[in-house]
């Protein structure tokens, strides 16, 4: 669809006031689908006569109707008097009874205030003739009806009104009654659940007054009489209906919109004046899905409904359903008015324009059920230049029109984000990349092909042999003053609480102190609210360190600090032999002892490739400028350098820099960089990078797990679950010992010297699965350089490649293995389907629970140790499930199925 918009700082700013014009309530479903919702809440409670409690709602919604329950929901039942009654236990708590509605009895003056039923009723040329309806039906058929429905105080189904008719009066009930449930409506009310007939629930109704009680309802011309109050009556119920569109839209409940659950939703920017104020849409099935969906019916409501005019009188604020481009049919509010046209923000979408008074529609309140979908969000890491017209200007261009992935870091009227384009092969950090592009230019270092720079300070060497360099520049001179300021502010300044980082996040800029003096970083991977990995942007570094060790950036010198580019220049040497190929450990180590940290090298540039942000370059040390027979690229290339051990060398991934799934791949080269780090790398280089001269050792394990004995119970966690005979657990008192080690272990080893080892099978390790550090058993060691081993802590079975492997140090073989293997008791089963092993994962996988112990079988190795025992899920209130009786349920069903 495409819509003319006028994209304005004031068109983003009556977004507020569209948005937040109406009196809110509270939703009543976010979904467009509201109707379909409440009926499965209304049949819920029909089976709960005596009441349900809030709590345990969602449990039984998702067991019925194998979907989750919107939570919104739960605190907007006070406002669906027709679904549900709520009452607030005289006990107190938190926790609320729902009941079914109570249904008062109305008579015939009260008909015309009820709400119309969720499916409209057939208009009145619609309802057949009631052929010799009165012959066919004995003369107190009626009064019969009504005497029946008496004896239902919640009403009755309109299928199984023939039963009751007949077990009451032992007549059958005429054929045609059903077909023409309009003719019963001055006994009783008929609330349609549905389209179908069938699906309508009849209640009682009071007898009418006297004076409108037809006096001779015996008489022949009967049939007319009923045939005529019927369609007098739908009439007046169309007549209300619309009477309550016009009176009413403007005042009309639109519930707010819900920020998804979900861990990274996708949202379309729209438009922005400012980073703090940029207009989004949520996509996905309960947001643009449902949007859609509301359009379509729109369109089709507005367009064949004859009786529907354009607004003849309006006001600003008003809610009208507008006919826009293509055809489309869009709610809008109003802005301003003049004596035509009338400006209107369209509330889906977040932009305004000026539409012709024909165009403008009342909207019907039937479309007012879906939240207004068009929200805004702040950019995280851009507010103190939130309006910088470079920044909006970078940020318009690189995100509006476009889908991303978005990390919710607060969930507030405006949500703080990270947007990420995940389109490519590698996430691209949005915030990060718009701050990027708007450094001072003037303070970037560019260099020039055939150019020699000189003084030259080699910062990193990664183990694919690139390298990151420093050239005495304006930005660097720059940069060394306004750390001295913040050095001396911190120092004169008591350090508090507010320069903690509090919130971490990818792409953010802080500061690290180290080697005495405090260093730019930006956060490039979050593991936990402990720990993270950084990279040093005016060296290249990249490691792992504690939240705790950052700091944030004094406001003062905020963004003076961002405006400087990063000071550290990619380069790789040129024109090395091709033969070369993967660089070996003795010839990054040699070039680490050649050049690492010395300040003043030389350089002269051969080329500079702008794709890959690189430049190529010839290396000369002090003693040896410039002759080019004597620079570093010709003397690496000894022989004796190069020669390849099989399956022993660094990785050569290098590792970027604004990216949540960026690998660490970049040997950290810093002395010490935490308090808490075990060693400086200095002294872990000093040992050599490959040992076969031993087999490793087999250490001290660490003690046995605590469990607890035959009949007591227990709380744990079950990471992993194949099926009721095998599944894991873990003591949940103990998890957050656990989540303190796997951080240290990250510390640890990200300033470790990657290292080859003999392993052996059956000994434990430590090993990186995927972004973190795990202590493992090895099961099985492949030819294809992949080892398989066993998570000791999380029960899990893993391949990784065998560099991934390193000694597990004795500071981390003080906590027990965690995972412990485990059998259900109480049920009798010698294999498991797949079906009713996908039934157990689903109910005990990753969720917190008792454990009865019955049997703990020990064994010498912990790994090997196992227990049988009883599993209770405590979630719900009042009712404690047994997993042995669900299963044992579950099999004698699957058994009759069978």
């Amino acid at each position: 669809m495409h819509l003319s918009r006028t994209f304005t700082k004031e068109m983003s700013d009556n977004l507020n006031q569209a948005v937040e014009k109406p009196n809110v309530t509270p939703p009543a479903s976010y979904t467009y689908k509201m109707d379909e919702v409440q009926n499965r809440i209304k049949e819920i409670l029909n089976k709960h006569n005596n009441g349900i409690w809030i709590s345990k709602l969602p449990h039984f919604y998702k067991e019925l109707y194998k979907e989750e329950l919107n939570q919104g929901i739960l605190q907007q039942f006070e406002h669906w008097p027709h679904i549900c009654t709520v009452e607030k236990p005289c006990s107190g708590g938190q926790d609320l009874l729902l009941y079914p509605a109570k249904r008062k009895q109305l008579s015939r003056s009260e008909l015309n205030a009820e709400k119309v039923p969720p499916s409209p009723l057939p208009a009145p040329k619609q309802i057949p003739p009631l052929k010799g309806c009165l012959a066919a039906m004995p003369g107190d058929f009626k009064e019969k009806v009504a005497e029946l429905l008496a004896k239902y105080s919640s009403g009755l189904w309109a299928s199984a009104l023939p039963k009751a008719f007949e077990d009451m009066y032992k007549v059958k009930l005429p054929e045609d009654a059903l077909k023409n449930l309009a003719s019963l409506s001055d006994v009783c009310t008929v609330d349609y659940i549905s389209g179908n007939p069938q699906k309508a629930i009849l209640y009682a109704k009071l007898p009418l007054p006297t004076d409108k009680v037809p006096k001779d309802a015996g008489q022949a011309h009967g049939n007319c009489d009923i045939k005529s109050m019927v369609e007098q009556e739908y009439l007046q119920i169309e007549e209300n209906v619309a009477k309550s569109a016009d009176t009413f839209v403007e005042h009309v409940a639109v519930p707010p919109l819900i920020i998804p659950t979900e861990a990274s939703p996708s949202v379309l920017v729209v438009e922005l004046s400012n980073t703090n104020e940029v207009v989004i849409r949520y996509v996905g099935k309960d947001y643009s899905a449902a949007q859609e969906l509301m359009e379509d019916e729109m369109k089709e409501y507005y367009s064949k409904n004859a009786k529907v005019t354009p607004v003849q009188t309006v006001q600003v604020g008003q809610l009208l359903a507008v006919n826009a481009e293509e055809d489309a049919w869009l709610r809008a509010q109003i802005i301003s008015t003049e004596e035509n046209k009338i400006k209107v923000c369209y509330v889906d979408y977040g932009f305004s324009e000026n539409v012709e008074k024909s165009k403008a529609y009342k909207l019907n309140p039937k479309f007012c059920s879906l939240s207004f979908q068009a929200t805004k969000c702040k950019l995280a890491g851009l507010e103190v230049l939130s309006d910088d017209p470079d920044l909006v200007k970078v940020v318009e261009s690189l995100t509006c029109g476009k889908i991303f992935a978005v990390e919710i870091l607060e969930k507030a009227d405006v949500p703080l984000v990270v947007l990420y384009d995940t389109s490519g092969e590698d996430d691209i950090n949005i915030n990060a990349t718009c701050l990027k592009a708007i450094c001072d230019k003037s303070l970037e270092v560019h260099l020039q092909v055939d150019a020699m720079y000189t003084n030259v300070r080699v910062t990193n060497i990664c183990s694919d042999g690139t390298l990151y360099c420093q050239v005495p520049c304006k930005g660097l001179n720059k940069l060394s003053d306004l750390l001295h300021k913040i050095e001396d502010y911190f120092h004169c300044k008591h350090m508090t609480s507010e320069y903690f980082v509090s919130l971490p996040f990818c792409g953010k800029i802080c500061l690290f102190h180290c080697k005495g003096k405090w260093l730019r970083v930006e956060i490039t991977n979050v593991h936990s609210s402990r720990a993270l990995d950084v990279q040093f942007l005016d060296s290249g570094t990249v490691t792992s360190v504690k939240v705790s060790e950052l700091r944030e950036i004094p406001p003062r010198f905020l963004q003076e600090m961002i405006a400087i580019p990063p000071q550290a220049i990619k380069c790789c040497l040129a024109d090395l032999p091709q033969s070369i190929g993967m660089w070996t450990p003795d010839a990054v180590l040699w070039l680490r002892d050649s050049v690492l940290n010395c300040s003043d090298c030389s350089i002269k540039v051969t080329k500079v490739d702008e794709t890959r942000g690189i430049a190529h370059i010839y290396l000369f040390t002090p003693k040896n400028f410039p002759d080019p027979h004597r620079s570093i690229n010709r003397q690496i290339t000894n022989a004796d350098l190069w020669k390849h051990q099989k399956d022993v060398f660094l990785s050569a991934v290098s590792s970027g820099a604004g990216s949540p799934n960026s690998k660490i791949a970049n040997t950290p080269i810093l002395g010490n960089t935490g308090e808490n780090l075990r060693k400086s790398l200095t002294d872990v280089l000093k040992k050599s990078v490959v040992d076969h001269t031993s087999s490793f050792s087999v250490e001290e394990l660490p003690p046995p797990l605590h469990l607890s004995k035959p009949g007591e119970h227990m709380d744990v966690y079950v990471p992993v679950a194949c099926h009721p005979g095998y599944f894991v657990i873990q003591p949940w008192q103990e998890i957050h010992k656990l989540e303190v080690l796997m951080e240290e272990m990250i510390l640890y080893y990200s300033v470790s010297e990657e290292r080859h080892i003999a392993v052996e099978k059956d000994q434990v390790y430590a090993a990186k699965v995927e972004n973190k550090w795990h202590r493992v058993l090895l099961k099985g060691i492949l030819t294809n350089g992949l080892v398989s081993v066993y998570e000791l802590d999380y029960g899990k079975h893993e391949l990784v490649n065998i560099r991934k492997v390193q000694p597990l140090v004795d500071m981390f073989r003080k906590l027990p293995f965690q995972a412990v293997t485990a059998q259900l008791a109480g049920v009798k089963c010698s294999q498991w389907s797949e079906e009713a092993s996908m039934v157990f994962r689903n109910h005990v996988e990753k969720k917190p629970l008792v454990a009865l112990v019955q049997t703990v079988i020990e064994n010498a190795n912990p790994w090997d140790r196992k227990v049988v025992v009883y599993l209770v899920d405590t979630s719900l209130p009042d009712t404690d499930i047994w997993i042995h009786d669900f299963m044992s349920e579950y099999l004698v069903e699957l058994s009759k199925v069978n």
